[in-house]
């Protein structure tokens, strides 16, 4: 992976992304500790060296905007997606034979989206960065940018789109060690003690020009809005700007920490000082979930492929909101003696998450199982319907081998 010079760009699409911050120093590389068995984010209450800093202050806090600033910028990151994208060319066929598009009258752009992270952990190889899912979905390549404007490759390791959220990883080996000198992690604060009226300061990538500051405060808590990922999610509502490019960037108090990601903002006309962020409380758990996520970046090889043994299709929002079905993929089939029937998933099972990862669409799965070899297992969560409302449970699903099926099928 090669090193690159930063620079900022407005594009279009998606300009919003998850920012965390942090008050903890950084690691060395020869200092770093193996904990992808067992991530856990970093609290105000594990850490001697966010008070080291507080000391600075008479009353063992950060008061200022400024000063809440200064100590977090540099566990922010911008962060780059860049996606291919289809599009129907208006001109269709005729289009084509003056030069634009595709026979089938459509045709394909890449674009870039920017966005915010926060850096939220470090193992042996990998340095980790909370983002939103929105923000790496699709992404055929991603880039973060760091707080000494030096840009480095990133890839996916684990994404929640029914909370959307997501964590990248960067390799260790790949930064420099004058990064690594200015860079530090987050420290999570505790969003259940927040109380309406309180001030917030918000940080992140705005409009994608770069990292801004804003400041208001705690306008309401336990708020609903009707969006993909945030229908049942209790969300705080804040005053503090946040525009494309910061939305989902960090929500901090003004000790520092980290109390919420700011993810959704009211954009209607006449609509203004409403924006929203998960509280913190409720995503780290999540979060912790994808840090542990075992990297895939090479997808196997054909000989090895594997397969579950169903069909389906994906449970639109109107299911949802309608009749409480939860957003996954409603398996309408399982395949006789495939993987998926000895595991006992059965028809009519809703599958929400795979390894970990949030999985909506058939072809998402398809996508993911390409990391995947045959012999593996993995765990699997399912929601059943029992008696008018969906439980979930997990499965261990041992993965089969597409040869074997594709045999079998053939015959």
């Amino acid at each position: 992976m090669k090193k690159k010079t930063v620079i900022s760009l407005l594009c279009a699409g998606v300009l919003t992304v998850g920012a965390f911050t942090g008050l903890t120093g950084f690691a060395d590389k020869d200092d770093a500790q193996d904990n992808t068995e067992n991530f856990t984010m970093l609290s105000a209450e594990d850490t001697e060296d966010v008070d080291e800093a507080d000391e600075v202050k008479a009353d063992g806090t950060i008061t200022g905007v400024a000063d809440v600033a200064a100590e977090v910028m540099p566990a922010v990151v911008s962060i780059t997606n860049k996606s291919v994208q289809e599009v129907q060319d208006i001109f269709g066929m005729y289009g084509y034979y003056f030069g634009y598009g595709q026979p089938d009258g459509g045709y394909t752009i890449e674009q870039e989206s920017a966005g915010s992270g926060i850096i939220i952990g470090q193992s042996d190889d990998e340095l980790l960065i909370c983002t939103n899912n929105h923000v790496v979905e699709g992404a055929t390549e991603i880039t973060v940018g760091f707080v000494d404007n030096e840009i480095y490759e990133a890839v996916v390791k684990g994404t929640d789109a029914g909370n959307d959220l997501a964590v990248v990883a960067v390799n260790l080996s790949d930064i420099s060690d004058d990064t690594l000198d200015q860079i530090k992690v987050a420290q999570i604060g505790n969003s259940d003690d927040l109380v309406v009226g309180q001030q917030v300061v918000a940080i992140g990538n705005a409009l994608g020009y770069g990292q801004s500051v804003t400041t208001g405060i705690v306008s309401a808590l336990n708020r609903t809005i009707q969006l993909d990922g945030y229908d049942n999610t209790q969300l705080i509502q804040t005053d503090a700007a946040i525009n494309g490019g910061n939305s989902g960037g960090a929500l901090l108090d003004m000790n520092g920490h980290v109390i919420g990601i700011n993810s959704a903002k009211v954009a209607e006309s006449g609509v203004e000082g409403m924006g929203y962020a998960i509280p913190i409380s409720y995503a780290q758990p999540i979060l912790e979930d994808l840090m542990n996520k075992k990297t895939r970046t090479e997808t196997v090889e054909e000989e090895d492929s594997a397969y579950i043994g169903i069909t389906g299709e994906s449970v639109s929002s109107e299911m949802t909101e309608y009749y409480g079905i939860p957003k996954g993929i409603f398996i309408t089939e399982v395949a006789e003696d495939s993987p998926a029937d000895e595991a006992g998933l059965q028809r009519g099972d809703i599958i929400t998450k795979f390894d970990g990862s949030s999985v909506m669409t058939m072809s998402e799965m398809k996508d993911m199982l390409a990391y995947y070899a045959a012999g593996e297992e993995v765990k699997v969560l399912v929601s059943t319907a029992d008696n008018g409302e969906y439980k979930e449970r997990e499965v261990n699903l041992t993965l089969g081998a597409l040869a074997d099926y594709q045999d079998l099928s053939q015959d």
